[in-house]
């Protein structure tokens, strides 16, 4: 995109609708964190206790009722998890992209309510 066409206020608008479109689609996001740990278990003779822990197991960090809590994953939803924190980030960047548009269209005087299909 040239300069030119960067500032451009149909093109911007273009590209907001676009971003506004792709929000839409976010519909699994989590905000929170996803990580996987080792652990050791409660038997003192397993294995786990002499360097070959249980795991990994996958969990995420997301906050209920206020606090943190940690959630507890099973293996057949990591995928599903790790793509829902990545929606997440997703729409983060989405909002970052649209207010840079939108205080384009202020610096010119442009009105933002009107936009291209």
């Amino acid at each position: 995109m040239t300069h030119s066409s960067k500032n451009n206020p149909r093109i911007l608008r273009q590209k907001r609708q676009k971003l506004l479109r792709e929000l839409s689609e976010l519909r699994d996001l989590i905000d929170g964190s996803f990580f996987e740990r080792y652990s050791t278990c409660s038997r003192p003779s397993c294995s786990c206790h002499k360097g070959k822990r249980h795991g990994p197991r996958a969990y995420l960090v997301a906050k209920r009722e206020g606090r943190p809590r940690q959630i507890y994953i099973p293996q057949r939803l990591v995928g599903q998890a790790r793509e829902a924190v990545g929606q997440h980030h997703r729409l983060l960047e989405i909002v970052d992209q649209i207010t840079e548009i939108n205080l384009r269209l202020m610096g010119k005087g442009e009105n933002n309510e009107s936009d291209d299909g």
